[in-house]
């Protein structure tokens, strides 16, 4: 990926979204040729010149300071996810050989996170790495995603299920949200780990064969995963309403655990309950790990 065209792009749609009324500006004509704010008008917030910004904006973030960014985080209203990716960005822009050898995560677990996720009975759990690669499970884990490791779409990923596997839309009750939360995570992703080559192919697997996709990772939106509501269709239980949360697991740079629970006396709750009965009496999901 173009780092300059990333940090361009991603500066310019933020600009473009806040009208000088949001920025608190006075409004003068009726006539703006610029969706948003002009350059003079974010360069006026942030406390530099314009020029200043225009190279900014062109993509050119090497050597800027702490202080410009956050000037730049209040000037464009970024929240804290756009704030991190912002300063991926600038750390990119003057990153050394380390940085270049940083990874979305690996692609194995250790046993301790194993053995974890098994001792968590009666909530669904999976570890997926920063490429949404669906890594490991419980039992009740594998259960709950069976549409997503029985899909064509291989290898085990949550974007590539959601986006090449037209079950997906069954699966989840709220498609267009998951899908546009799936594409914030991986924009977040790559911003933070630019040179990771797997992620770069994902997405230009993707992009190549997902229409939804392309446009989406158009509007460079960045998102955190950490809590929240996921509502599934599931083809044994049916609706599921399920609170989720994301625990990153710090001994393992980009790897993150997930797990599900219900509303005690929910109707979800008896379908989970229900859908670790019917996992029982499968053994091909029990010899999965």
């Amino acid at each position: 990926m173009d780092h300059r065209s990333e940090t361009r792009d991603f500066l310019t749609t933020r600009r473009a979204r806040l009208t000088p009324q949001q920025a608190g500006l006075p409004v003068y004509g009726g006539n703006r040729r610029v969706a948003g704010l002009r350059r003079e008008e974010v360069a006026l917030l942030a406390g530099v010149s314009v020029d200043y910004y225009t190279r900014l904006e062109r993509g050119n973030l090497a050597g800027v300071s702490e202080g410009v960014l956050e000037a730049l985080v209040r000037a464009l209203q970024l929240d804290d996810a756009e704030r991190i990716h912002l300063f991926d960005l600038a750390r990119t822009a003057n990153a050394g050989p380390a940085t270049r050898r940083r990874t979305a995560g690996q692609r194995r677990i250790r046993p301790a996170v194993q053995r974890i996720l098994d001792s968590m009975v009666g909530a669904p759990a999976w570890v997926r790495n920063g490429r949404l690669d669906f890594l490991a499970a419980n039992t009740l884990g594998r259960a709950l995603y069976a549409p997503m490791l029985s899909s064509v779409a291989r290898p085990a990923n949550s974007a590539r299920f959601t986006f090449l596997d037209p079950g997906s839309r069954d699966f989840y009750v709220d498609w267009d949200r998951t899908a546009g939360d799936i594409v914030a995570i991986l924009r977040a992703q790559a911003g933070r780990y630019p040179y990771d080559q797997e992620l770069t192919a994902l997405i230009g697997e993707l992009s190549t064969r997902s229409d939804e996709f392309r446009v989406r990772w158009a509007a460079h939106d960045v998102k955190f995963h950490r809590t929240g509501n996921k509502r599934l269709r599931h083809p044994v239980v049916g609706d599921l309403d399920l609170q989720y949360e994301a625990m990153e697991l710090i001994a393992d740079d980009g790897l993150t655990l997930l797990a599900y629970t219900a509303e005690p006396g929910s109707p979800t709750a008896d379908a989970l309950s229900l859908l670790a009965s019917w996992t029982a009496r499968q053994p091909e999901i029990n010899r999965q790990g």
